[in-house]
């Protein structure tokens, strides 16, 4: 399975793509802690392009790697590799490749302007964001033989969590206002990896005034120890849970 990961892994780290993608956010990176005299403010103008465009690339990347390798994956299970170490070989590759990327364009700005708690919060939430977003995009792969069947719905999943979700926590906080919402709130923001680190990184911060009700709620929770090993617990869950849906498909998926 390793040799198969250093593979797949050799040949995404040739790919134009992920160069282009690494590039861009060094430029962004570099350019937003070049023109802010407070590095916390490049940090906070920043965390809204790793939550958009780091789950997007991530999804859509990852999707399309899976439907162009597929010969080589059938090509592969005629050999006597189990279909685990198939599709595990090639999601480590993905992940590992798509985190050094984000590790290049990201966490060395980060380490050179910004060595701080917030900073390294930022980067952390940034490779488990593209680690979530990774094994959402094999679940869409698995599930569809379609390839733009499969990409659409990779692209919903990200529509959803990265926009449509905080729609409806702002509704429900809106129309239950008047009643005590804070364990409502904190699952909810449970079910969303996007909203989860948003909140992790802007507490990080302390400027969780501006996350309104929500930031005000979950303050105290996510500023002790024991909430801040929760989040990040859900987040790792966040990663396992839909990859392992993905291999169990892969499993039992007539190719």
């Amino acid at each position: 399975m390793l040799k198969l990961s250093k593979y797949v892994l050799y040949d995404i780290l040739r790919n134009k793509i992920m160069i282009a993608y690494s590039l861009f956010l060094l430029v962004i990176s570099m350019s937003l802690f070049s023109m802010e005299e407070n590095s916390s403010k490049a940090v906070l103008s920043l965390l809204n392009i790793v939550l958009i465009v780091v789950p997007l690339v991530s999804m859509v990347f990852a999707t399309i790697h899976w439907y162009n390798s597929y010969e080589f994956i059938e090509l592969m299970l005629t050999q006597p590799l189990s279909r685990k170490k198939v599709i595990l070989s090639e999601y480590f590759g993905i992940g590992f490749s798509l985190s050094t990327a984000f590790l290049i364009g990201v966490g060395l700005p980060v380490c050179l302007y910004e060595p701080t708690a917030s900073g390294f919060s930022l980067v952390l939430v940034g490779v488990l964001l593209t680690l979530c977003f990774t094994s959402f995009a094999f679940l869409a792969s698995v599930k569809s033989k379609d390839k733009a069947r499969g990409i659409g719905a990779a692209l919903l999943l990200w529509f959803y969590f990265a926009l449509i979700y905080d729609g409806l926590i702002m509704l429900v906080l809106f129309a239950f206002s008047d009643y005590p919402l804070e364990k409502v709130i904190m699952i909810m923001l449970s079910l969303n990896p996007v909203d989860l680190g948003r909140v992790f990184i802007m507490l990080q911060m302390d400027v969780s005034a501006l996350m309104g009700a929500s930031g005000a709620i979950v303050k105290n929770f996510f500023e002790s120890s024991t909430g801040i090993i929760i989040t990040l617990s859900i987040m790792i869950l966040w990663i396992i849970a839909p990859l392992l849906l993905a291999i169990r498909s892969f499993n039992k998926k007539d190719l």
